[in-house]
């Protein structure tokens, strides 16, 4: 005789449930395929299909080849001889980029960048966990009004009060370094450049910006540089981290996963908070003694506080301030110190323009003034900007279409399927990438030696060429972008460097330790930094000895 099994009641109920629950899964992953294919589709209908590199890898795309070559603005321009002023590349997981390399579509671009076209997802995150909801982080509106705060902080009128700052922390590094050579056995030294570039631009944006002296041009040690110093000196990135990395961008939450690097970062962030959240107590303390300081509320730190109040027009939250100091002490920090690393560099590499710039600025007598380093010192500014040109110390820039677009192009482009077209169609969602470097370096744009040190360039009219003219950005270079994101601190940075190279060139003598064909490669820190080859960390000797 056949025993049917009778299910309890409980067991009848386990199954149901685990049955309704597969089933709702079921039905969230069939819907999200169901938008993944929707949003493709559209995207594939509504965006203008162009000619591109073929994919190196089914998982990466090319965006492996590109983050880790040493001249990946090379391949940008290679691809743009290849396909034309706009093109694209396949990315991460099926994911694919417009590359746009044309000075009209471009200009559109930045025109309406924090509205049309928004950071990436991935962006946002890692610059949250970074620095928080500060002005690098805010769209449209809220970017809009940060940056209208803090804006007469870098005015000229700011800046020319800020002049002795820089030549401060340059007295400081001469000082230091007549030291060294004169404990020298010899008539020179050799010295690693960059991490005294580091002190200088920490030292300065201290004082600058929060009328605080850092200290470490003095060798005092700060929070700050030790862990800034472990992002320079963490270059074996494991394959598995750079992979993670490379994946993110097609899924975000990835970067949350523990890492060293994620580690570095909320380091950064904590000491980063700590220093400025210890500077803005004191600043507020001593406004509160100084009721009549209306110079204070001009400074950067003064105008933050300021900002603070509820019935201010252009009202930050704590949250805002303390990110926008963040934002000024990173910016401050990496970005000027990478320049001034660059520049000295490149005087090491080519002893005639060493000469040329130091002749400039002993002719000229005493320390330049603010409106004198503008206006005065015509080879001095060449010097600087053709750094700036070959060096930008953000080299790409990628964002998202946040609603459909028409990009116009100055010269027509073949599509996928050969049609000439003098415009874009460019759907919400889109990927958006400009190469800044492979502008800035551009043979199309800046004539057949645009690769070549060459501050000549600067001083004729037609030393710049047509091409190049086209380009609109500080001076048709793209080094501090356009448009609503154009770098605020430009004025103060460039002041800065010309500073301090007035005062290091006219004393030292500088040149490559190992002669001049010293190979020099791009080194990872928390941005692309120069290293000489075979050096540790980000590591720049250079030989150095008094000029007599």
């Amino acid at each position: 005789m056949t025993t049917i099994p009778v299910l309890s009641t409980s067991s009848l109920w386990t199954t149901v449930r685990s049955v309704n629950a597969f089933n709702v899964a079921c039905s969230f992953v069939a819907l999200w395929a169901f938008v993944k294919f929707s949003r493709a589709l559209r995207w594939r209908l509504k965006t203008t299909q162009l000619r591109g590199p073929p994919r190196t890898s089914l998982i990466y795309g090319v965006s492996h080849d590109l983050s880790s070559s040493q001249d990946y603005a090379a391949m940008y321009e290679r691809w743009a001889t290849e396909y034309g002023v706009a093109y694209m590349i396949p990315s991460v997981l099926g994911q694919s980029r417009i590359v746009l390399c044309d000075p009209r579509a471009i200009a559109h671009f930045y025109a309406r960048e924090t509205w049309t076209y928004v950071q990436m997802p991935l962006t946002t995150v890692i610059r949250e966990a970074l620095i928080g909801r500060g002005l690098l982080w805010a769209e449209g509106e809220a970017h809009r009004r940060q940056r209208k705060a803090l804006t007469p902080a870098f005015s000229n009128a700011a800046i020319r009060k800020l002049t002795p700052v820089f030549y401060d922390s340059a007295f400081k590094v001469k000082a230091a370094w007549d030291v060294v050579i004169e404990s020298s056995k010899d008539d020179d030294a050799v010295i690693e450049v960059q991490n005294w570039m580091n002190h200088v631009s920490l030292d300065t944006v201290g004082i600058a910006g929060f009328s605080h002296d850092f200290g470490s041009l003095d060798g005092k040690r700060s929070g700050v540089t030790e862990v800034f110093g472990s992002f320079n000196n963490n270059q074996q990135a494991s394959a598995v981290n750079q992979a993670l990395f490379l994946l993110a961008s097609a899924f975000p939450i990835i970067i949350k996963a523990p890492s060293k690097r994620k580690n570095l970062i909320k380091k950064l962030s904590a000491t980063m908070g700590e220093i400025c959240n210890e500077l803005l107590i004191r600043s507020r303390r001593e406004k509160d003694v100084d009721m009549n300081g209306k110079d204070e509320e001009k400074s950067i730190i003064g105008l933050l506080i300021k900002s603070e109040s509820q019935d201010a027009e252009l009202h930050m939250s704590e949250e805002e301030v303390m990110a926008q100091m963040k934002v000024l002490l990173l910016a401050g920090y990496e970005t000027t110190s990478i320049t001034l690393t660059w520049a000295l560099i490149e005087l090491s590499q080519h002893p005639d323009v060493q000469i040329s710039l130091r002749e400039e600025l002993l002719a000229f007598g005493p320390d330049p003034s603010y409106d004198q380093l503008k206006a005065n010192l015509p080879y001095l500014d060449a010097v600087v900007h053709e750094i700036l040109r070959l060096h930008p110390p953000l080299g790409v820039f990628t964002r998202l279409a946040a609603a459909d677009d028409v990009i116009p192009l100055s010269e027509p482009v073949c599509t996928e399927s050969g049609k000439m077209i003098d415009s874009i169609s460019v759907a919400k969602g889109t990927l958006i990438t400009i190469s800044i470097a492979g502008i800035n370096r551009s043979s199309v744009i800046w004539g057949a030696d645009a690769k070549e040190f060459k501050p000549s360039r600067w001083l004729t009219e037609d030393g710049i060429t047509g091409k190049a003219k086209e380009v609109q950005g500080h001076r048709h270079l793209l080094t501090f972008v356009d448009g609503p994101r154009t770098c605020l601190g430009k004025d103060f940075a460039i002041t800065e460097i010309k500073a301090v190279l007035s005062v290091l060139v006219k004393s030292f003598v500088f040149e490559m330790r190992d002669g001049l064909d010293t190979k020099v490669e791009i080194a990872r820190g928390l941005m692309r930094r120069p290293r000489v080859v075979g050096e540790d960390g980000v590591g720049v000797p250079l030989r150095v000895r008094r000029y007599e």
